[in-house]
């Protein structure tokens, strides 16, 4: 079994069945399977072939899907990136991942202009032929519906996905086609997906969590996709509604913006089964104030990494009644969980150790980085940089990334300790915590907040509210009031922009 023959196989069994939704246009499983049978004809004239490297760069439209099966029909490895990254990102991976060709769309084709005459691939971009670059409409009007069967099984490598890079250059995570069809048959399961289920991909499908779990795990049953290029409250709420959307998954910061929507009980919701959230847990309080907006009680929280296809726990809806916040009990199908000290020894409930996980989705490695691999993969386990602590019930609460762990005066802070603490003040709306340079402890604690408005002696207030909450010297120091936290395409934030930050404005003790 491979990727592409999910597709393929659908199509025999469901010709006339809706595959996609892309705005006005709605397609059959046999109409997409003809036109990636097309595009992978004239690829292949093109001198595409098993192994190739093909970047994609691409918001999530209907060519991005005949984009990805057509690159892995071929048996090429398909190397999708955010639409959003700048030429100099783009050209990196391209370099890094030996690319011999770009397929880009035509909303975006221009921010790589400076690149299309200097990097020496096939580009292709949809809409009309320009200078430079192939159509992709017309490669796919040239090819030939004639079925190309797929050759690879599933231990040959089928996909790169390029890490955010928050710490540094992004590494390329090596899948097999193994590793996602293990962690797409366990979101398919998991989440009951089957062939009458409607899912929404408004997140970045050049991410693991929406390409690998729910666009191929909806593939995996049949399912109907209905795609958006962008996320905003109003269109996901329109679509949802328009489309009876089963099944969603967004950061939490789609979810957070959303249930400020000022007319959102206008809108019926009620078809969605599985409100899904990843890449950092919600809160208690926030789990409360989401399901309250939404009127639900179908939240499902997924924790995993890139590199584990993503595959990891998951705290169930009816679990979010007494355990918010946390990531969950047990190990999703296809994984297994530990917590363990450095030794690699499972630490007893309640203390903090690393979360590390095994199991078929596991990436096959970093891309050219075996070093890296042994470093991140020892004896089969991942070991993912999570700091987290179990219960007394087994549930896993993650402390806060290794990397992000403050040392002050010899003692560790975790962060996203302090970060939920000042997130139950009423007017703090959204907060971060680092660690900065001190001369006597190593480091101390400085807080990011921003407010609904401005709080007048903002140290002091703090420091007031956190004084019955955290010991004192997990209590920040320092103190910055800003606009917003940047944040990355999946909404995770970049803590080396915040250290990075004047600190002149800060608010010292």
């Amino acid at each position: 079994m491979n990727i592409s023959e999910l597709l393929a196989r659908n199509a025999r069994k469901f010709p006339n069945k809706t595959a996609l939704i892309d705005g006005d246009v709605s397609l059959s499983y046999q109409e997409v399977d003809d036109t990636v049978n097309r595009l992978a004809s004239s690829l292949a004239s093109l001198g595409i072939t098993q192994g190739d490297k093909v970047v994609l760069y691409m918001p999530n439209t209907k060519e991005f899907l005949y984009a990805y099966f057509a690159v892995l029909r071929l048996g090429a490895i398909i190397v999708p990136v955010n639409a959003r990254l700048t030429a100099q990102e783009v050209q990196y991976i391209i370099e890094h991942s030996e690319a011999k060709a770009v397929i880009a769309h035509d909303w975006i084709y221009e921010e790589l202009a400076s690149l299309v005459h200097t990097v020496d691939v096939i580009w292709v971009k949809t809409g009309e032929a320009t200078d430079g670059w192939r159509s992709l409409t017309q490669l796919i009007a040239n090819g030939y519906t004639f079925p190309i069967v797929c050759s690879l099984n599933e231990d040959d490598e089928a996909t790169i996905l390029y890490t955010s890079g928050t710490t540094g250059r992004p590494k390329g995570v090596l899948f097999t086609c193994r590793n996602i069809l293990a962690v797409a048959t366990m979101m398919a399961l998991e989440t009951k997906m089957d062939k009458h289920s409607r899912l929404l991909h408004m997140m970045p499908l050049s991410h693991s969590a929406p390409l690998h779990l729910f666009f191929v795990g909806g593939m995996y049953v049949g399912a109907t996709h209905v795609l958006s290029a962008t996320f905003s409250p109003e269109a996901l709420l329109q679509l949802i509604t328009k489309h009876e959307i089963t099944h969603f998954f967004g950061a939490p910061v789609a979810y957070l913006l959303t249930a400020q929507h000022p007319r959102l009980h206008e809108y019926d919701l009620s078809s969605v089964q599985y409100w899904t959230y990843g890449g950092a847990p919600l809160s208690a309080k926030e789990v409360q104030f989401v399901a309250k907006q939404f009127r639900t009680d179908r939240l499902m929280c997924l924790y995993g990494l890139t590199e584990a296809g993503p595959n990891g726990t998951y705290l169930s809806p009816e679990e979010h009644a007494t355990k918010a916040g946390s990531v969950g009990k047990d190990a999703a199908l296809h994984c297994e969980v530990k917590i363990v000290d450095e030794h690699g020894k499972e630490v007893p409930p309640g203390e903090v150790g690393e979360v590390v996980l095994a199991g078929e989705g596991i990436m096959k490695g970093y891309y050219k980085d075996e070093e890296k691999t042994a470093e991140t993969v020892k004896n089969g386990w991942l070991y993912t940089g999570d700091l987290a602590r179990c219960d007394e019930d087994g549930y896993i609460w993650i402390v806060d990334r290794k990397k992000d762990m403050i040392i002050s005066g010899g003692v560790n802070i975790y962060p996203k300790e302090v970060e939920d603490a000042l997130k139950l003040h009423p007017a703090i709306v959204d907060v971060a915590v680092v660690g900065v340079p001190h001369r006597e402890w190593g480091e101390t604690v400085k807080a990011f907040v921003v407010t609904k408005e401005p709080i007048e002696q903002l140290e002091e207030e703090c420091k007031r509210f956190l004084s019955d909450k955290l010991a004192d010297y997990k209590i920040p120091k320092l103190y910055e009031a800003i606009h917003e936290l940047p944040r990355n395409a999946t909404g995770k934030i970049l803590k080396q922009v915040l250290r990075g930050m004047d600190h002149e404005t800060a608010t010292r003790s």
